[in-house]
């Protein structure tokens, strides 16, 4: 830090200083309700980064967080674009998504009760919609329509349960509810990992949402741990992130291998009948012994 204070910001001081004057008062105020005053003095209006580190820290974290809670709100849009543009769910895992909707779930109630910072758990929400949207196209390209509007009614009891009415879901019950959640978020990736394992392919799923979510899940472990005291939460975070490691491996391993070719059905063997005797010409052929032929014999 000393040397960015030193090498850069000292130098740049009194252009920053004009920047500063004129930014507007409301946006003082977001940056003191974020970091505090004593922060906001230190970094904004002295522009010293190693009169307090931890402010510095606090600040770098805040905007990973904000950062991560901006790009979760697309981070799973190209995914979706795919779905619908292939009509096709090859090498996407519904209960992949699935667990991870059940778990983003769980951590945005918790976070919410809590009142953590929402700089924290603020992209759980946005990408949760994303996930729920991408199950309903997944169902529905694999032709279980029914299935897919009962994944939305589940989905829409467990928002219920969780965030509208306490009293159906205590505080105890919610603890316990959030130390699976993180075992489920991680369990949540397992699925896609066989899927594509199985297939051979990465099928329909999106690089974009894959390695987007591993620099998130890798900032989302600094900022817990600069702005969460909660382990449950930190090691949720941490074996995600495995996870997500193994799952863009697998998609530079299968960058350039198309998802096999579903197995057509056998076509039914058509009747051996001649195309001549379909068409009623004749074959040359001799009747066969004892069949019975038109006559010209007068009867009687």
């Amino acid at each position: 830090m000393d040397t960015l204070q030193s090498s850069v910001i000292t130098p740049l001081q009194p252009y920053l200083a004009q920047v500063v004057s004129v930014i507007p008062e409301p946006v003082h105020d977001a940056v003191i309700s974020l970091i505090g005053a004593p922060c906001h003095n230190a970094l904004l209006l002295d522009l010293d980064v190693t009169k307090d580190p931890a402010c510095t820290t606090l600040a770098i974290s805040k905007a990973l967080g904000i950062a991560i809670v901006g790009a979760s709100a697309i981070v799973k849009v190209p995914q979706i674009l795919k779905l619908i543009g292939s009509r096709s769910s090859a090498g996407v895992s519904f209960i992949s998504y699935a667990l991870e909707t059940a778990s983003l779930l769980i951590t945005l109630s918790y976070s919410v009760r809590n009142q953590f910072p929402f700089s924290t758990y603020g992209e759980t929400a946005l990408i949760a919609v994303q996930d729920i949207a991408i199950g309903v196209l997944v169902l529905h390209f694999a032709g279980r329509t029914a299935a897919a509007a009962t994944f939305v009614a589940v989905v829409a009891a467990s928002i219920y349960a969780l965030l509208f009415d306490q009293t159906l879901v205590d505080a105890q019950t919610m603890a316990y509810l959030q130390a699976g959640a993180g075992a489920l978020g991680v369990a949540s990736k397992a699925p896609q990992i066989y899927t594509i394992w199985r297939e051979g392919g990465t099928g329909q799923l999106s690089a974009f949402t894959v390695f987007n979510y591993l620099v998130g899940s890798m900032s989302r472990i600094f900022t817990t741990l600069q702005e969460v005291d909660d382990k449950a939460i930190l090691y949720g975070f941490i074996g995600g992130f495995t996870l997500n490691v193994i799952l863009a491996i697998q998609m530079l391993w299968y960058w350039n291998t198309p998802a096999p070719a579903k197995k057509q059905a056998p076509a039914k063997v058509a009747e051996k009948i001649p195309v001549a005797q379909a068409s009623g010409a004749s074959t040359g052929a001799s009747p066969r012994p004892g069949a019975k032929t038109p006559t010209t014999r007068r009867r009687g």
